[in-house]
């Protein structure tokens, strides 16, 4: 009723400006009277997103393209951006027609003055950031590259009488909007954020912008950088970057496009009859986040249109372009190397960045570190970093458990509460700081987890954790691949605490896929649907539930639905690890 309103009155003249999100084009109704508008100007900002070799493509932006095609002869269009180089201003220029006047401004940033410092380890970073950011003026950005450092780096500062908040795209707009209060009236110290705090913030008084971590290109690291300093004379901008980067970067680039094999699936599934998403997730092995992004990409490109719930194919001609997105990919793994070479760099810090935006006319900066020397020291308090090594090996993260079936299951949606698991723990994250680099090397390497681990793990649950009413009976998940692996860790675990080990409690009954290379919960629940056995009742015992890995949360929930059939108590899930890439309180996952 609110856009009815707002329509009628553009329709009549009655509105100067019209401020729209991309996204909304993507409404039939709205983008048919958008159309119809006598628009005098149209102005893109951002709009770098509309390119695909940018570092902030956006597909959406692609449907302004269409509404430009269709403008009268002759109408004004302006594009603004400040990260735009040569690569991106042509294919706008492609996208938009040749007759687009770009103008370019001088990009050097007086105000900012630049360091750069290596530290591989995240005990060290984060020594550093306790150890430095009380010495540092105003209030500013931490910037990490996944949720969770935003929360493990925020939760440090916040043991270390820092008042540090983490922001990312995940919390509500009323969480988000609170925080950029809090940020903008100086409330707080830091936000450690996702590049989620990002386009459309506007503080002229940020003191400074840290990188917890290398971030994807030198385009992307000047935007970023570009939020300090706007009305200060001076503001500290200091990358520091550590040896899980690569690793992060790695994920981002091989998620960046969808597999060709995975969006030609959905064009042929589509083409046989009419579906909505949850028929194509029970038929596609793909994350639910790809799903949609090609669905996204082939409804902008008219390859698909939507009815209701359901995707319609429609007469258009489409062939994937893989080829592309190839290039795209390799241009982008140059560009992190771009942005990484900052660390070894011996001329100006400045200059260089602005030169990957094909600003060449600028001098050194005579304020960064190679310009003028260190402004904040490179070395870590050996005693802070003692306490953040014991820090990390203590963040211990949440399994909390799955509410829903992802389809009607023995005629369910929901799964009832009792015979659902109560809420269990991981040890660490996998391959990360702390316990998660051993969870992964004796996995892979050793065959058998260390007794180290088995000690940590005792700690958690009796100490941290301590369930109420305690487990009884510990019971491991099984494995055809790996048979001793995590029963004998399970075993070993259960002589600790005190508690009886059942071995072969639950049976593998047949070999299938690991849940890894099941991308989305329709696929993850079949996997595990059929593959167990509780082989005795429980006859109302409480079961600690040990595996090595959690990720979906599906074999967790399967083997405690069974226990539960089988008269188990409360069931308590425990693994060693847990997915880095987090979502363990979301459904959707």
């Amino acid at each position: 009723a609110e856009w009815e309103e707002i329509l009628e009155r553009t329709r009549t003249n009655e509105v100067d400006i019209l401020l729209i999100s991309p996204e909304r084009l993507g409404n039939k109704g709205f983008l048919e009277r958008f159309i119809s508008f006598n628009i005098g100007l149209l102005v893109v900002d951002e709009v770098h997103c509309i390119s695909d070799w940018g570092h902030d493509f956006r597909p959406d932006y692609r449907r302004i393209v269409r509404i430009v095609s269709n403008l009268p002869k002759g109408a004004p269009l302006l594009g603004t951006t400040a990260t735009a180089n040569d690569r991106v201003v042509r294919d706008i220029e492609e996208q938009f027609g040749k007759d687009l006047l770009t103008i370019r401004g001088p990009l050097k940033r007086e105000s900012l003055k630049l360091q750069a410092v290596r530290l591989a380890d995240q005990s060290e970073r984060l020594a550093w950031l306790a150890g430095n950011l009380p010495k540092i003026s105003g209030s500013g950005i931490i910037y990490c590259l996944t949720k969770i450092d935003c929360e493990r780096v925020a939760r440090w500062l916040k043991d270390n009488n820092i008042n540090a908040s983490a922001y990312h795209a995940q919390m509500n707009n009323e969480r988000r909007e609170e925080l950029e209060r809090q940020l903008t009236k100086n409330e707080i110290k830091a936000l450690v954020s996702t590049v989620a705090l990002g386009m459309g913030y506007d503080k002229p008084d940020i003191g400074f912008v840290i990188h917890f971590q290398t971030p994807s290109s030198t385009v992307a690291y000047y935007q970023q950088i570009g939020r300090a300093g706007r009305s200060v004379d001076s503001a500290e901008v200091i990358l520091l970057g550590g040896k899980e980067d690569d690793d992060i970067h790695d994920y981002f680039f091989e998620n960046a496009f969808p597999e060709r094999s995975i969006i030609e699936g959905i064009v042929e599934l589509i083409g046989q009859f009419p579906r909505s998403k949850a028929e194509i997730m029970r038929s596609i092995n793909a994350k639910i986040s790809e799903i949609e992004k090609c669905l996204k990409i082939l409804e902008i490109d008219g390859i698909i249109t939507r009815n209701g719930s359901r995707y319609i194919r429609t007469a258009n001609r489409w062939s994937p372009n893989s080829e592309r997105w190839k290039e795209i990919i390799h241009q982008r793994k140059q560009d992190y190397k771009d942005v990484k070479a900052l660390f070894e760099l011996k001329g100006c810090l400045m200059k260089y960045v602005v030169s990957k935006l094909d600003d060449n006319l600028s001098e050194d900066c005579g304020r960064c570190c190679n310009c003028a020397g260190d402004f904040r020291p490179r070395g870590t308090n050996p005693q802070l970093v003692q306490k953040a090594a014991k820090f990390l090996k203590n963040r211990f993260v949440r399994i909390e458990p799955r509410k829903r079936f992802p389809y009607r299951f023995e005629d369910m949606i929901q799964i009832p509460e009792p015979l659902r698991y109560e809420a269990g723990y991981s040890l660490s994250i996998y391959g990360d700081a702390g316990w998660g680099r051993m969870v992964k090397e004796n996995k892979y390497e050793r065959g058998h987890f260390r007794s180290e681990l088995v000690a940590a793990s005792k700690d958690l649950i009796t100490d941290y954790w301590s369930p109420e009413p305690f487990p009884e009976i510990v019971v491991s998940v099984p494995s055809l691949r790996r048979p001793y692996l995590v029963s004998r860790f399970a075993e070993a675990l259960a002589k600790e605490i005190g508690l009886s080990y059942i071995p072969d409690c639950v049976v593998k009954k047949k070999e299938t896929h690991e849940q890894k290379a099941m991308k989305n919960s329709s696929m993850q629940f079949e996997n595990v649907l059929s593959a167990f056995d509780v082989s005795l009742d429980l006859g109302g015992k409480r079961v600690l539930l040990v595996d090595d890995l959690v990720d979906s949360r599906w074999t967790f929930t399967v083997i405690a639905y069974l226990l539960k059939k089988k008269n188990a108590g409360a069931v308590y899930p425990f693994a060693l690890s847990a997915s880095w890439e987090g979502g363990y309180d979301d459904d959707e996952s």
